[in-house]
């Protein structure tokens, strides 16, 4: 068991049934909001029956089949299905999907029928779904349902694919943070959420994307010196300074 220090659920503070939690989420308030980190990456504001989750790249692995690099061909069925869980288990009234929900312009080309169906079916039984455009889809394909965005304000918060320098409130995507910390005697690293009170970054939601620590020289600038993150691991989420965090090693 991971020895960090885990947060409890505050799914007794949700308002309504929507979104409620369990004890695997996470609490977190961010500029006045309360919200739920949740282990698959996904981030709940059960006030606003919301959903957000950022960089599904959706066809990722047939991206990379085409240039040669085989990847099993099931990342975007298995990028669904856990969707599909989340939204079955939290009920949101919103789903925000904070851009690079496909991994190209051409991903709806080469996605199975079955998934396509799927995909339709998920956004047609939620009431408001959102694509907010990201770098890998500045012009998310059609026939999928939805709205496309650049970006959405709600209350206090913004949500955005790319995080911006100086943005309070903010919500976005893009850097697919990781964290890695040492333990017992040995290293543990996954994705992670990652604020600083100002901004916080979601982990990438996808199957086949990864994560970059968030020691990294991308997130210089971005976040204040003391964040924290939020660390998915194990089928919990896990806080932890980031003075407990390790970069990666060299090579």
């Amino acid at each position: 068991m991971i020895a960090g220090k885990r947060m409890l659920s505050a799914s007794s503070q949700a308002h309504g049934s929507a979104c409620q939690g369990d004890d695997s989420r996470a609490a977190l308030t961010f500029r006045g909001a309360d919200l739920l980190a949740d282990p698959s990456g996904g981030l709940l504001w059960p006030a606003e029956s919301i959903l957000a989750v950022a960089d599904l790249h959706l066809e990722k692995g047939s991206a990379f089949a085409a240039r040669g690099r085989m990847l099993p061909p099931y990342d975007t069925r298995a990028t669904l299905d856990r969707l599909a869980q989340l939204i079955a288990a939290a009920r949101p009234a919103r789903v925000l999907c904070l851009g690079d929900s496909f991994h190209d312009r051409r991903a709806a080309e080469r996605m199975d029928a079955a998934d396509v169906e799927r995909l339709r079916g998920l956004t047609a039984a939620v009431a408001d779904w959102v694509w907010i455009t990201g770098n890998h889809d500045p012009e998310p394909p059609q026939g999928f349902g939805g709205r496309v965005v650049a970006e959405l304000s709600v209350g206090p918060l913004t949500f955005r694919h790319e995080a911006q320098p100086g943005a309070v409130g903010e919500l976005s995507g893009h850097l697919h943070p990781a964290a890695a910390v040492a333990l017992a005697g040995r290293r543990v690293r996954d994705r992670c959420f990652v604020h600083d009170g100002a901004k916080l970054i979601l982990p990438a939601f996808g199957s086949f994307t990864g994560g970059l620590n968030v020691l990294d020289a991308a997130f210089d600038g971005l976040l204040a010196p003391d964040f924290e993150v939020l660390m998915t691991a194990r089928g919990r989420v896990y806080r932890f300074p980031c003075a407990r965090l390790s970069p990666d090693r060299t090579r």
